[in-house]
């Protein structure tokens, strides 16, 4: 899900920043072009700590961003009708806001977003992976780094989403970078810090991706060479581009993904994983253990259906 999300972005991003340079490429010659020249070369990376100093990078370019969409907020750049960058925002891009007001929650349609959030909590196969690099790494070390990493993720997410909104109102797009002209060099430099930041994060997302496939392979450590991981990469790759090219709605694949395979792992997998452990005590199972495998079930159920409706309404998307 996510390295599929990425190469979406990367595509309309730089796509995006050749048009400013008068370049204009098709968005699958685009994708194309930027999975073969950069996103392999670095999925074929084995040591990943080189790009540490990026990540960092990129995390300052997110800021930036956040910056950005505020300034063009509040400075009315888009506003309707005299916004200076409105005429060379496509029509459907445009500034557009209706009276229902916070009643919009109560909308089946407000599950996409639920579902879309969902995919936070699939970062978890890199966990491993984090915990054995990080320096000194005890539980309380790697509590503390989970917690201020997802403390500040979510202030980005609070913040862009919500001068996003603001701005562009229901039109805005699945990738809201979208929305603003090709035209404005400040969010023009936004373009560039999130391809930065997508680039690089890109082999991380894509290791995880890569070590669960022949997890699932059951592949023994022994027999993962460099030619497996090699013919692996340009496999995985080359399905996901195929995907990224066929479907160009990023929101439609974290909403979908979010409601599918998000809510399967928030909800429905560890209510059936505490129902085995507590089941496999037997006699010594507590009573109030017991009462909480009912709540964990009831919990399960309830993300069952959350997630049939989220799915129901990603899918309407398309049409």
């Amino acid at each position: 899900c996510a390295i599929t999300a990425y190469s979406m972005i990367l595509a309309d991003t730089f796509r995006a920043l050749f048009a400013t340079v008068g370049l204009n490429m098709s968005r699958s010659n685009t994708l194309l072009s930027i999975t073969s020249l950069i996103l392999l070369p670095l999925c074929w990376l084995k040591d990943l700590s080189s790009l540490t100093p990026f990540s960092l990078l990129g995390i300052v370019g997110m800021g930036y961003t956040a910056l950005a969409m505020g300034l063009r907020y509040f400075g009315g750049a888009y506003a309707v009708p005299n916004g200076v960058f409105l005429p060379d925002v496509a029509a459907s891009l445009q500034p557009s806001f209706g009276n229902i007001g916070a009643a919009g929650v109560l909308n089946p349609s407000a599950f996409i977003l639920i579902c879309m959030l969902s995919t936070a909590y699939m970062s978890h196969f890199n966990a491993p992976k984090f915990y054995n690099e990080l320096e000194n790494n005890t539980v309380k070390r790697f509590n503390i780094l989970v917690g201020s990493s997802f403390a500040i993720s979510i202030a980005f997410f609070v913040i862009m989403a919500a001068f996003g909104f603001l701005t562009f109102g229901s039109a805005s797009s699945g990738l809201i970078l979208n929305n603003y002209s090709n035209k404005d060099v400040l969010m023009s430099l936004s373009r560039v810090a999130v391809a930065i930041s997508l680039v690089f994060s890109y082999p991380l997302a894509f290791a995880g991706c890569r070590d669960g496939v022949m997890d699932l392979m059951k592949v023994p450590l022994a027999e993962r060479t460099n030619g497996l991981l090699n013919k692996l990469t340009v496999g995985i790759l080359s399905v996901v581009t195929g995907i990224s090219l066929v479907v160009k709605d990023v929101s439609f694949i974290l909403s979908f993904a979010g409601a599918t395979l998000g809510n399967a792992l928030i909800y429905v997998y560890p209510a059936l994983m505490f129902r085995g452990a507590v089941k496999k005590m037997g006699d010594k199972a507590s009573k109030g253990l017991k009462n909480e495998v009912k709540l964990a079930m009831a919990n399960g159920i309830l993300g069952i259906g959350m997630g049939l409706v989220g799915a129901r309404m990603a899918l309407k998307t398309l049409g």
